[in-house]
């Protein structure tokens, strides 16, 4: 058995916070970043019960499908990580060389913009929305290889619209930053 050790909850409260940041972390990532061993950070996340990468990732992906309700699965651009109906959302995009401009490694802008997009929207508990208006900001670039991590929260409700802003990242440069007027549509009679 292990004893307690000041260092190792200090370490594991640091790891708790990187990956509820980052939940897209690999074990190397985070043995880097926390400065110990890849062998330190799986017994870590051993004790605490947190799975590794692949299963962190499917079972949150899962329990974010079930909440959503304003788009189907396939409408969604990337992968719905975690969502928090009317309050906040969260997706990875792999990026592939497809989705580059020709003769570059910079992925398109139609990209990041359609994962913010649908990540925006998703965001929305209600089951007829559409983004009204988008105002928003290239910082800049992905690239192929790159995973693009989008943010969404919601704000201010409004007469039928909601406010979302939309944060993406690529590693830890910020490339996009978004405000979406998302609208709810009202039900039609017998719906």
């Amino acid at each position: 058995m292990l004893k307690d050790n000041p260092g190792r909850k200090l370490r594991q409260d640091r790891l708790a916070k990187i990956l509820a940041e980052n939940p897209m972390m690999t074990d190397s990532e985070l043995a880097s970043r926390l400065n110990v061993s890849i062998s330190t950070v799986r017994l870590d996340r051993a004790l605490m019960g947190v799975p590794e990468l692949r299963e962190r990732i499917r079972t949150m992906a899962q329990n974010a499908m079930s909440k959503l309700q304003s788009l189907s699965p396939g409408e969604v651009i990337g992968e719905l990580l975690e969502l928090e109906p009317d309050k906040w959302a969260l997706s990875v995009l792999r990026t592939a060389r497809d989705m580059a401009f020709r003769f570059t490694d910079i992925v398109s802008d139609n990209y990041v913009y359609a994962q913010a997009g649908s990540i925006a929207v998703a965001a929305i508990n209600a089951a007829k929305v559409i983004i009204g208006s988008m105002r928003g900001e290239y910082k800049g670039h992905a690239h192929v290889g790159d995973v693009l991590i989008a943010r969404a929260k919601v704000g201010v409700n409004h007469e039928g619209r909601r406010i979302v802003s939309v944060r993406t990242r690529a590693g830890d440069k910020e490339i996009f930053v978004g405000r979406f007027i998302i609208e709810i549509l009202e039900q039609e009679a017998g719906e």
